[in-house]
């Protein structure tokens, strides 16, 4: 089993309520599996979350890979450090006009000023959906 990378108390239950009133309530992001080196969160696949033909939309899919790479990254500072998004990248492979989707959350670098998550995105049968890579910066203080 891997060695945990997180610095600060990290539950499901803190994850899903440090989102109360933000987008990612409002679309329907909850986390909901927190592994050693990973997160996991899903999405409906509905109309909060639809693009004009009906298709889940890439910036919500953009939207569940911030998500992930910001708030894992942000548990694995010290307390008096959090992380915000500098640049993120998409490639859309799959269509999903209904369901949840599954996203998945790894570091691939963990500086001291920066950080790169990538998340996949994946069907309820385990189809690759979209991935993404997020670039973070590390900042002191309180967010």
């Amino acid at each position: 089993m891997s060695e945990s990378i997180w610095k600060k108390e990290i539950s499901l239950d803190i994850l899903n309520s440090f989102s109360d009133e933000t987008m990612v309530e409002r679309i329907g992001i909850q986390f909901t599996e927190i592994g050693p080196d990973f997160l996991r969160a899903s999405m409906p696949v509905d109309a909060r979350t639809h693009q004009p033909l009906g298709l889940l939309h890439g910036g919500a899919s953009a939207a569940l890979i911030e998500t992930l790479g910001s708030v894992g990254a942000t548990w694995t500072v010290s307390p008096e450090e959090y992380c915000v998004g500098l640049e993120i990248n998409a490639n859309h492979v799959r269509s999903v006009r209904s369901g949840t989707v599954t996203g998945t959350a790894t570091s691939i670098h963990r500086g001291s000023k920066i950080h790169v998550w990538q998340v996949e995105i994946r069907t309820e049968d385990g189809k690759l959906v979209s991935t993404g890579r997020i670039t973070l910066a590390v900042l002191k203080g309180k967010a």
